[in-house]
C-alpha cells in the first residue's frame, strides 16, 4: 500500500500520500487551487508557503510546488506578501545611488542577519544583492538577483522591512535601460515580430498536436 502521512492544511488534519508535494496534498485533500498555484514548477513564486513540523520550534518557508509533505507537517500558504512597491517612471529615473535612497531607503537599515538569504527557495544570496543596491552597483545587483521569482519570502523574514524583490526589480530595470549594452540582434527580431514575419509560422504551429510541438521544442536548434 502507498505510504501515507498526516498533515495539517489550514488547521485541519488530513492523511495524504507521502510522495506528494504540498500543492499536490492540498488538491488531494479537496482544495481547489484558483490562485497561488501558477507554474507548478518553481519558477513563478506564486505558492510561497510556511510550515512547521510538530515538536520543532523552527518555522520554515518554501514553495509548495517544490516541497514534499512530511509527517505531522503544519502548513499555511502565503500566495501573496505585501511588498512595498514604489511608483516611478523608468524614463525619468537614473542609475544613481540616490535613486535607491529615494525610493527604498529601508535597505540602509539592513542589519546583516542574513535571514533573507537563508529563506530564499531559489538559493539566492539576497543579502549580497541588497548590499550591491546600497552601493549603487546595479549591474551586480541585477546579476545576483536574476533568478528571483518575487515570492516575497525573503521580505517576510526581514526585521528591517526591506522589500527585497522590488529593490532587485528596480536594479534590473536600471541595468537593462541604462547600463547593459544594447542587443542589435534582439532589436531586429522584435521589429520582425512587429512586421508580422512570424504570423504564418505561429498559425501553423497552433494547428499541430501538442506532442509534435513538444518534439519540435526539444529538438530545436539552440543558438550559441
Amino acid at each position: 500500500m502507498e505510504k501515507m502521512v498526516h498533515v495539517f492544511l489550514m488547521g485541519k488534519q488530513y492523511e495524504v500520500p507521502a510522495n506528494l508535494t504540498i500543492m499536490g496534498a492540498l488538491e488531494y485533500a479537496g482544495y481547489q487551487l484558483v490562485r497561488g498555484c501558477g507554474c507548478r514548477n518553481g519558477f513563478c513564486g506564486a505558492c510561497a508557503t510556511i510550515y512547521r513540523i510538530k515538536g520543532e520550534r523552527e518555522l520554515k518557508a518554501c514553495l509548495a510546488c517544490q516541497t514534499k509533505v512530511e509527517e505531522n507537517m503544519y502548513v499555511a500558504t502565503l500566495p501573496y506578501f505585501p511588498l512595498v512597491k514604489e511608483v516611478y517612471d523608468i524614463e525619468k529615473v537614473r542609475p544613481t545611488e540616490q535613486i535607491m535612497m529615494q525610493l527604498y531607503p529601508e535597505i540602509y537599515s539592513c542589519i546583516g542577519c542574513n535571514a533573507c538569504t537563508k529563506v530564499c527557495p531559489q538559493g539566492l544570496d539576497v543579502m549580497q544583492y541588497i548590499a550591491y543596491a546600497q552601493r549603487g552597483e546595479y549591474e551586480k545587483c541585477a546579476e545576483e538577483s536574476f533568478d528571483c521569482v518575487m515570492c516575497g519570502l525573503c521580505s517576510s523574514r526581514c526585521p528591517a522591512g526591506i522589500s527585497h524583490p522590488q529593490v532587485a526589480l528596480l536594479a534590473r530595470r536600471l541595468n537593462g535601460k541604462y547600463l547593459a549594452p544594447k542587443s542589435e540582434h534582439l532589436e531586429n527580431r522584435v521589429q520582425e515580430i512587429k512586421d508580422g514575419k512570424f504570423v504564418d509560422l505561429i498559425q501553423a504551429l497552433m494547428q499541430k498536436p501538442i506532442d509534435e510541438i513538444k518534439e519540435l521544442y526539444n529538438t530545436r536548434e539552440i543558438e550559441k
